[in-house]
């Protein structure tokens, strides 16, 4: 029984040597896929060719973070940016990383997010770097540098916000000012359009009054003509208006009678047979007398 177990941890330790061995093999050979890239970039510039080296070594040993640390700055020489601080960002979670694997890889991801313009990132990234190591001044400056630029990118920011408050503001100003003429070329061309109505309104009403007095001036005339259609004599219904009850002419008030061409007035015929009695009175007087004297005379009427 005894013997069976010694077999059995001689099986075992047969095993993890055999896995140890095999570890040591891979992260050997990591180690050579690391130093051909590092060769094929640095004396032959192949990026390409060096970036396949490391990922070799990645695929080989994952755990160690030197290929993957080399490969991130391959890709910041390249200028390939996010690609570099990925493979900066998987050195930092290896657990194997010592602190100045780790402060090398945040202050290499603050330079190129320094590259990027993303200064907060950049901030953030150098801080992590001094808290894995202090004492390294080149990251406190590369730190105080982010921050300054981080400010003056603010305050461009505040000022541009400003600038476009103020020009909205402006164009806020002028769209009122614009609605302001509009309403008021609205209002004055209503107030004209009034003045238009009321313009003609009065010209319809003036028509109307002038088409009215011309229908009276018709009537008027339609009442002069009498019946059969012919016009009235208004000189003798006036004439006949005018006799008294004794059959005399009124005498006119105020007013002299028209009298028509060829005619003679009601005065003129009065005073003209006054005349014709008063000359016939004196004849008759004439004759009495030569009567009472026996003598004939001839009797001659003047008019």
């Amino acid at each position: 029984m005894k013997k069976f177990v010694i077999v059995i941890l001689c099986f075992q330790f047969g095993i993890a040597f055999s896995q140890e061995e095999h570890l040591e093999e891979a992260a050997n050979e990591a180690k050579r896929f690391v130093a051909t890239g590092n060769d094929v970039l640095t004396q032959e510039g192949d990026f390409p060719r060096a970036e396949g080296e490391y990922r070799k070594a990645i695929a080989k040993n994952p755990i160690d973070p030197t290929a993957k640390y080399n490969l991130g700055n391959a890709y910041y020489n390249s200028q390939k940016y996010d690609e570099a601080t990925q493979r900066y960002t998987e050195v930092a979670k290896v657990e194997t990383a010592t602190k100045s694997e780790r402060h090398r890889a945040f202050h290499n991801q603050g330079n190129t997010f320094m590259e990027q313009k993303k200064y907060k990132e950049a901030v953030e990234a150098y801080k992590n770097a001094l808290r894995n190591n202090p004492k390294d001044d080149e990251t406190r400056y590369n730190l105080a540098l982010a921050k300054k630029m981080l400010e003056e990118e603010q305050k461009k920011n505040d000022q541009n916000q400003d600038d476009q408050n103020k020009d909205q503001d402006q164009d806020k100003k002028q769209d009122n000012q614009d609605q302001k003429e509009g309403d008021d070329q609205k209002e004055k061309k209503g107030d004209d359009g009034d003045q238009k109505e009321d313009q003609k309104e009065g010209d319809d009403k003036k028509d109307q009054g002038d088409q009215g007095d011309d229908k009276e001036d018709k009537k008027d005339g339609d009442d002069q003509k009498d019946e059969k259609g012919d016009p009235k004599d208004d000189k003798k219904d006036k004439g006949q208006d005018q006799k008294d009850e004794q059959g005399e002419p009124k005498e006119p008030q105020g007013q002299q009678p028209q009298q028509a061409q060829g005619q003679l007035s009601p005065q003129q015929v009065k005073s003209l047979l006054e005349a014709m009695n008063n000359e016939e009175k004196k004849v008759q007087d004439k004759i009495n007398a030569k009567k009472a004297q026996g003598q004939k005379i001839k009797t001659d009427k003047d008019w």
